[in-house]
């Protein structure tokens, strides 16, 4: 069974988000309030690879930004 990844949507600016994660089936709808707090939730998109025979899992950044920030602007890698 898939573990999945969510945070919160905090109503207001005040309030942290909080991650979490679930396992569910992939036939169960995605969740859409935190368990725990009651706040809505969304799925945070992770991608899973293998390198040298180690598994590896990105996940998007809590601001929403990519590397190089919010809108990926001037990349200098």
């Amino acid at each position: 069974m898939p573990t999945y990844l969510y945070e919160t949507l905090p109503p207001t600016p005040d309030l942290p988000v909080r991650r979490f994660e679930v396992k569910q089936s992939m036939r169960d709808a995605a969740l859409t309030h935190d368990p725990e707090t009651g706040h809505p939730v969304r799925r945070v998109p992770q991608a899973s690879f293998y390198l040298g025979g180690v598994r590896s899992l990105a996940v998007a950044p809590l601001d929403g930004g990519g590397c190089c920030g919010p809108g990926g602007g001037a990349c200098h890698h």
